[in-house]
């Protein structure tokens, strides 16, 4: 199946579940991931993203993963990091009564660091099933903030190490609706100068 004709590391990006729980990743590397999030577009500058990092093994990983989904506790545990995305109601002494800008400035942030973790050949899947009001009592996030998602990044590691259910979710095909259903010229009307475009399937590496 030929490629979507669009930029690496785009293309090649993808939502692994197994990962290998022997691999380390560096302060360095752990770094450079935050610096790519710290460089997104942000209104006005205000950078209403936080980021608590859960490297496997510390205190702040072992306080996450008792607060994990049945579906998600199997594989994220075995990443080498975890990112816990927060967006920041209050700074400067204002609240803010709209989240909504702030909320998207946080997912673009958090964009950046998956594919910046894709550029460095690693692997990043963003995942919402946990406890989300236990992880921000256990962490101490204050009520001018909320958790919003976390960002599993690691190396792919072995399926055979892994429940049958994580490994098949591995091998499953990507699909994407098509453009003509997301591009709209009027609400439910395609835009009418869509060109064709690459595949909606495609199989995962």
């Amino acid at each position: 199946m030929n490629p979507v004709a669009i930029a690496e590391p785009l293309r090649s990006r993808w939502s692994p579940s197994v990962f290998d729980p022997e691999h380390v990743l560096s302060d360095v590397e752990i770094t450079r991931l935050l610096e790519a999030a710290q460089w997104a577009p942000s209104s006005g500058n205000r950078q209403p993203w936080r980021y608590l990092v859960a490297p496997r093994g510390s205190a702040t990983h072992e306080a996450l993963v008792p607060h994990l989904s049945r579906g998600n506790s199997g594989w994220v545990p075995r990443a080498s990091v975890v990112f816990l995305s927060v967006v920041e109601l209050g700074q400067d002494g204002v609240e803010l009564s709209d989240l909504l800008i702030p909320t998207h400035d946080v997912g673009q942030a958090s964009a950046h660091l998956t594919l910046q973790a894709q550029a460095m050949g690693l692997a990043a899947h963003q995942f919402g099933g946990f406890d989300h009001e236990g992880v921000a009592a256990g962490l101490g996030i204050p009520d001018t903030a909320r958790v919003l998602a976390g960002i599993a990044v690691g190396v792919r590691g072995n399926p055979a190490e892994v429940p049958e259910r994580d490994a098949v979710r591995d091998h499953r095909e990507r699909h994407r609706r098509p453009l003509a259903e997301t591009a709209y010229a009027a609400w439910g009307v395609p835009w009418p100068r869509l060109q064709p475009s690459g595949p909606t399937v495609a199989e995962r590496r």
